[in-house]
């Protein structure tokens, strides 16, 4: 299944739920148990313990197809995985569902002034590009620029927050950085996650194209060493320039590996993890391969279908969006696709904040499933059904929809497949279009050719500012990531007023209101949060189910 991230971001697969017995490899029937909040499941170590070199591989569906994490190419989970290896940010986010000040980027971050508000920022007095120059507020002032929506030409995919920025100016020295607020942005901690160089962001032709074919001036732990196109792999090596702790891997190996190929993958040892997701097959064959553990934590991830309500698209007609999500049966999809993984499966209950996290509500009440309402309301909506069942027809057009998904992805294909059995039932014809996973996003989903496409939304910490760009009002060619191009003006209103408010808890209140309307709107229908299981090799230390927090590459390594 394909994922997108809403930093938010974007995609799918099973309840969040804690593997029973993690840490055993091998053996059969045990299934994922209730998680804990917060929690981790990484093997954790003391760095100094750990072997002094080896290569970590990581599969990846598909090598990114722009490596500007800001452009909305790039804005997906693919580009996020190999680019937090290289990239800086001022703030990662933690197990537990908040966001801590990344110290080897950024020392200290400061609110000195509500009105105006006005952010402090100290970068770290090492930290430099790989070219040699330093990192500076120079750097700052001209992602925001890039990234506020102001000139269309840079072709961004998230300007929530930066769009708020009234300047960006020179402290007391070079590391230090004055962002002051036109008007209040409470998740400010969201800016700056993905940091890119200023020669990238001064240009919109360097920010839109400079980084298709690959990175280009990074600073991270690791380094682009080769990428090979025909392979498919990327390999990063140890950046000599790096000034923060000496990572414990020589290299981060990534390589395009197909979904049916995982497990042996793992199993003949050319790559030391795998996400399990919603696949039982995967799942299955994670605890038969020696020496491997399946390691879970709470993800903040889930999968949803996505309604293409686009001017003049079939399902524009809000009415009959409602009608057709009535017809889903979202319990059905969550236990035909992990039933056998899970004891108890949880439908996905809200669009904006992770299964687990504290400001999480099931909202779904606002759009149960109903298959004799959905009858009602497209009989009433002049979608006639022949008497001996059949297709629904309206002035001889038959109500067909194209459900685009990635090719050789066996989730999205069981998704398809169940959500045509139940559309079926309701008269609605399901036609699913199997389409080549690089082309996913950039030929089909961005571009609005679809009637529905299902795929992953991964949130984060700030997961209400981060998730703006998917329910922003579509302007142009400005939509962030509102794929599906619906929009309601209370959705904007809940999300400005959220975006003033500096109490957690009110802004969590003002979140959930926002969340029912977007599933009176239906934008997207969620189906279940992904399980946050991975097939992990049992010597990898630091590093598998990351659950609600980030990678740490620096720290991962191998026991010895």
């Amino acid at each position: 299944m394909g994922r997108r991230f809403t930093r938010i971001g974007v995609l799918a697969f099973a309840a969040a739920l804690l593997v029973a017995g993690c840490g055993s490899g091998g053996g059969g029937g045990e299934r994922l148990a209730v998680p804990q909040r917060g929690n981790q499941d990484i093997n954790p170590r003391d760095p100094a313990t750990l072997r002094d070199g080896g290569d970590l591989r990581i599969p990846l569906d598909n090598l990114p197809v722009n490596y500007n994490y800001n452009h909305i190419d790039g804005h997906e989970e693919q580009t996020h995985e190999v680019m937090s290896a290289l990239m800086p940010r001022a703030f990662e986010d933690a197990p537990d569902g908040g966001v801590v000040v990344d110290p080897d980027f950024v020392t200290s971050a400061e609110l000195t002034s509500s009105a105006p508000q006005v952010v402090h920022y100290h970068i770290n007095d090492r930290a430099v590009w790989s070219t040699g120059r330093p990192i500076t507020w120079e750097d700052f002032a001209a992602q925001a620029t890039a990234a506020n929506g102001r000139n269309p030409a840079y072709l961004i995919g998230d300007r929530t927050g930066y769009q708020d920025i009234a300047s960006v100016a020179r402290g007391a020295t070079d590391k230090d950085v004055l962002v002051t607020f036109g008007k209040t942005f409470s998740e400010w901690q969201s800016l700056f996650y993905g940091l890119y160089p200023k020669e990238t962001n001064s240009d919109p032709t360097a920010f839109n194209t400079g980084w298709v074919q690959s990175p280009q001036v990074t600073a991270g732990p690791f380094k682009v060493g080769t990428l090979d196109q025909t392979a498919k792999t990327l390999t990063l090596v140890r950046n000599e320039r790096w000034w923060g702790d000496r990572p414990r891997l020589d290299r981060v190996i990534f390589s395009v590996t197909d979904r049916n190929a995982l497990a042996d993958r793992l199993a003949n040892n050319e790559i030391d993890l795998y996400e399990i997701g919603s696949s039982v097959d995967l799942f299955r064959r994670a605890q038969t391969v020696p020496g491997v553990q399946v390691r879970q934590a709470t993800p903040k991830e889930f999968s949803q279908i996505t309604f293409n309500g686009s001017p003049g698209a079939i399902l524009s007609d809000l009415k009959l969006r409602q009608a057709i999500a009535r017809g889903i049966n979202r319990h059905e999809i969550a236990q035909k696709l992990i039933g056998s993984i899970v004891p108890t499966v949880t439908p996905m209950g809200n669009h904006i904040y992770a299964f687990g996290s504290k400001d999480y509500r099931d909202n779904s009440d606002v759009l149960p499933f109903d298959q004799a309402a959905a009858n009602r309301e497209l009989d009433a909506l002049g979608w006639a059904r022949p008497a001996a069942g059949g297709v629904r027809a309206k002035d001889g057009k038959q109500l067909s929809l194209r459900l685009v998904i990635p090719a050789g992805n066996p989730i999205s294909d069981a998704i398809s497949k169940v959500t045509l059995n139940q559309l079926a039932q309701i008269g609605v014809r399901i036609v699913p279009e199997a389409v080549p996973v690089n082309q996913f996003f950039s030929g089909f989903v961005n571009t609005g050719n679809f009637d529905l496409a299902t795929y992953r939304y991964v949130s984060s910490s700030a997961a209400f500012a981060n998730s703006l760009n998917v329910y922003q009002e579509p302007k142009g060619t400005d939509l962030g990531i509102n794929f599906g191009r619906i929009y309601d003006p209370r959705i904007g209103a809940l999300y400005a007023q959220g975006f003033a408010e500096l109490d957690d808890a009110k802004r969590a209140d003002l979140g959930n209101q926002a969340d029912r309307v977007i599933w009176e709107e239906v934008h997207d229908i969620p189906l279940y949060p992904g399980t946050g299981a991975w097939a992990v090799r049992s010597t990898v230390a630091n590093f598998g189910a990351k659950g609600l927090g980030d990678w740490d590459y620096v720290h991962a390594g191998f026991t010895q």
